[in-house]
C-alpha cells in the first residue's frame, strides 16, 4: 500500500477516538455516591462480559488465520468430534460470568433502590443520625420542572441547590404525562407519573453546577426540558435560600395554574412562599377548583364506588384540561375524524343515529336467530369483493 495512503487510513482509525474526545462522559465521571456506585456496577459488569468476549473475539481471529486452506502445517482432523476438557471449559466459564453478575445484580438492585434511604455520604463515610436529610419535592410541568423546598417554604423553576455531603430526599410527581428526572452526576433516572409519587434518594460529593434533564419524551418542548443543579457547601446553601426568598414571588394556586400551562425555555423562578398544600394538591391532581383528588378517588373506590350518584362526579374527573382554554376537546380518536369532540353527546357528523340503531338491533336479532354466538358471521360481513384497497 502507498505511503499516503497508510497515512490516510491511520487518520480514519484515529477519527472515533477524536469524535468520543468531545463527548461529556458524566456517567462515568459522576459527582453524587449513588452515581459513583452505579458506575462502578456498569465497569465490574463491562468487565466480567470482557472476560469471555474478548477471548472469544481473540480466538475466532487465531483459528480462521491458522486453519487457513494456505497453512499446510495445520493438523488435519476430520474425525474429530469431542473434547471432555474443552467443553468444561466452554460451559463453565460462561457460568461463572452468569452467577457472578446475577450476584452482583441482586445485591446492587436492593442497595440502590432509589426507595431506600441512604446509610453512607461516601465510601468513607456513613450517615450519622443527627444528620438531617434536605427534602425536595419535584413536579414535572410541560416543560419545565418545578421544585419545592418545604422545609423552607420556597419553590424555583429550572433550578435547584443541595450542600454537598447532606442526603437528598427527592418526592417527584409530575401535573399531566409521564416523564423522567435525571441528573447524571447525582444518581440514576427515576420515573415522574401524574397521580402518583416515586422517590429517590440521593447526595452530592462535590461543588458545582450541574446538567439536570427530562430523559422521557414528553412533547413539543421536550429537548429543552433542562435545569441546573447547583452543589454548594451548606453556607452557600444557605446564601440561596436567602436570594430565593428576597427576589422571589408568592407561589398560590391561580400562580401554578398559569406556571402549568405548556411553554418552553421557561426562564428561572424565585418563589419565595408557597401555599399550604400545594404540592399535595398536584400529587392528588385537584389543583384546579372543584377536582376530585385522588385520594378522595381512591377512597371511594375502597368504600366499593359511589354507586349511581358518581355520575355527579363527571366533570370532577376530567383532569386533562389543558386544551380547554383554547376552545379544544381532548385528543381522542374519535376527534376530528366524527366532526365532535371526544366524549360527546352530540351525534357524530355524517351519521344517521336511526340507522345506526336500526342496524345494531337488526344485527343483533340475526346473531341470536342463527347458529347462536359462536356461529359464521352474516354473508355481507364476509364479503369483501367490492373492498378497496
Amino acid at each position: 500500500m502507498p505511503l499516503p495512503l497508510k497515512s490516510a487510513a491511520r487518520l480514519f482509525a484515529l477519527l472515533p477516538a477524536v469524535a468520543l474526545a468531545g463527548c461529556n462522559m458524566v456517567v462515568m465521571s459522576p459527582s453524587g455516591d449513588v452515581a459513583v456506585q452505579q458506575k462502578d456496577l456498569i465497569i465490574v459488569s463491562t468487565v466480567l462480559m470482557l472476560l469471555i468476549i474478548v477471548p472469544v473475539i481473540c480466538l475466532t481471529v487465531y483459528f480462521a488465520w491458522h486453519y487457513r486452506g494456505s497453512n499446510t502445517a495445520a493438523n488435519y482432523d476430520p474425525e474429530w468430534h469431542h473434547s471432555t476438557g474443552l467443553e468444561v471449559v466452554i460451559w463453565s466459564a460462561p457460568l461463572a460470568i452468569i452467577i457472578a453478575l446475577g450476584a452482583i445484580t441482586w445485591i446492587s438492585t436492593h442497595k440502590l433502590d432509589p426507595y431506600r434511604p441512604l446509610d453512607r455520604i461516601d465510601a468513607a463515610r456513613p450517615v450519622s443520625a443527627e444528620t438531617k436529610p434536605v427534602t425536595v419535592e419535584v413536579v414535572a410541568l410541560d416543560w419545565k420542572w418545578l421544585f419545592f423546598y418545604p422545609d423552607y417554604g420556597i419553590a424555583t423553576v429550572n433550578e435547584m441547590a443541595a450542600p454537598v455531603d447532606v442526603p437528598i430526599n427527592f418526592k417527584i410527581t409530575s401535573s399531566s404525562v409521564m416523564n423522567s428526572f435525571y441528573v447524571p452526576a447525582l444518581a440514576g433516572m427515576i420515573y415522574a407519573m401524574p397521580g402518583m409519587q416515586t422517590r429517590l434518594h440521593a447526595v452530592i460529593n462535590k461543588e458545582g453546577v450541574f446538567d439536570g434533564l427530562s430523559s422521557n419524551y414528553s412533547g413539543d418542548g421536550f429537548s429543552h426540558m433542562r435545569f441546573k443543579f447547583h452543589g454548594v457547601q451548606q453556607a452557600g446553601f444557605d446564601e440561596w435560600v436567602a436570594r430565593v426568598k428576597q427576589q422571589g414571588t408568592a407561589l398560590n394556586r391561580d400562580t401554578y395554574l398559569k406556571l402549568e400551562k405548556p411553554s418552553m425555555k421557561e426562564p428561572v423562578r424565585y418563589y419565595a412562599t408557597v401555599e399550604e398544600g400545594l404540592y399535595e394538591a398536584v400529587l392528588n391532581m385537584c389543583a384546579r377548583p372543584g377536582q376530585m383528588c385522588m385520594s378522595e378517588m381512591m377512597h371511594i373506590d375502597m368504600m366499593g364506588g359511589a354507586g349511581k350518584e358518581s355520575r355527579e362526579n363527571k366533570d370532577r374527573l376530567q383532569h386533562d384540561n389543558r386544551h380547554a382554554e383554547q376552545g379544544e376537546g381532548a385528543p381522542a380518536s374519535t376527534f376530528p375524524a366524527t366532526g365532535n369532540p371526544s366524549r360527546s353527546e352530540e351525534p357524530a357528523e355524517g351519521v344517521d343515529d336511526q340507522q345506526m340503531n336500526h342496524e345494531m338491533h337488526q344485527g343483533h336479532s340475526m346473531g341470536q336467530s342463527g347458529t347462536g354466538q359462536d356461529g359464521a358471521a352474516p354473508a355481507q360481513l364476509n364479503d369483501n369483493s367490492d373492498a378497496k384497497p
